[in-house]
């Protein structure tokens, strides 16, 4: 008998069963980080793309996460200062990706599957990580966690997207200005799931302390950054996994508990502005 959502959504909620080896991109040219599986041969791989002032540090526990579940997890650690370059980000994410897929990890005992690619990112790196999906065929999926704008536009490269997206925000400040989630999710070209965390906001996933934290402008939440490790765990393994247990993690009518399914073509009232969100909105975040 197969699992229910719930049991699945509390198993992804703890580590998996693989021990985790931590590597430095560098060695190849890239400055990053690289989470793999002790061993595994053909393994899918997920580029991760950071947020705005932030730095892969602020994303360690997701990415080894993702590792103990299979998956070898990357992230540049570029474009972060208060001006980035979306683009740059982008291509980082695809270097990234051929490191991962070209280069035999750990000891020679790892490898990354050509056709398991995905992208992914938080806040403007999931802008980032649409950008590059839009720029090569080889990549399977795309998890974008509390998307935020980005130059170019994001949502015009994902109207012709064909590969399925999982779209993550949060719930007290998903129609805020600085994301575009919804926008985001609507314009889609294939199979796209929004799903709003009850009681989250953006920043919720930045895991220590951030410069924009003493400033008001969001701090770390446990449950938040646990649920969201769950949801793109469950997701990635369905599509770039190939495992079909985790299905529902891509269906629009699968009801997961704390997170409510949005329809991106409801109307909403407009967002008020304010000075904070403005800046993000031009900048990324």
């Amino acid at each position: 008998m197969p699992e229910s959502v719930k049991s699945l959504l509390k198993k992804l909620s703890n580590r998996g069963p693989h021990r985790v080896l931590r590597g430095d991109l560098a060695f190849a040219g890239q400055p990053g980080v690289v989470y793999t599986p002790a061993s595994g041969l053909g393994l899918p791989a997920v580029a991760f793309g950071h947020g705005w002032l932030t730095s892969v540090d602020n994303y360690r526990m997701l990415l080894e996460h993702l590792a103990s579940w299979g998956i070898v997890a990357a992230a540049p650690n570029t474009e972060r200062g208060p001006i980035p370059s979306h683009t740059g980000l982008a291509t980082d994410l695809l270097t990234t990706l051929d490191i991962c897929r070209e280069v035999r990890l750990g000891n020679g005992e790892i490898s990354v599957h050509p056709n398991k690619l995905a992208v992914a990112g938080h806040g403007m790196g999931a802008g980032a990580a649409v950008l590059a999906a839009g720029a090569r065929s080889d990549i399977a999926a795309v998890a974008a966690l509390f998307p935020a704008p980005t130059a170019p536009s994001s949502e015009t490269v994902a109207a012709n997207l064909r590969i399925p997206a999982l779209i993550v925000a949060g719930a007290l400040d998903l129609h805020a200005s600085d994301s575009n989630a919804t926008q985001l999710a609507a314009t889609w070209g294939g199979p796209v799931v929004l799903r709003s965390v009850d009681k989250a906001r953006h920043n919720g996933v930045v895991e220590g302390r951030r410069v924009l934290a003493a400033l008001g402008a969001g701090k770390y939440e446990r449950n938040t950054a646990k649920l969201t490790r769950a949801l793109v765990t469950g997701f990635l393994l369905n599509t770039v996994g190939n495992d079909k247990s985790f299905s529902d993690f891509r269906e629009v009518e699968a009801h997961i508990p704390k997170t409510t399914t949005v329809d991106p073509h409801a109307p909403i009232e407009p967002p008020k502005p304010s000075g904070l969100n403005q800046v993000r909105a031009i900048i990324g975040r």
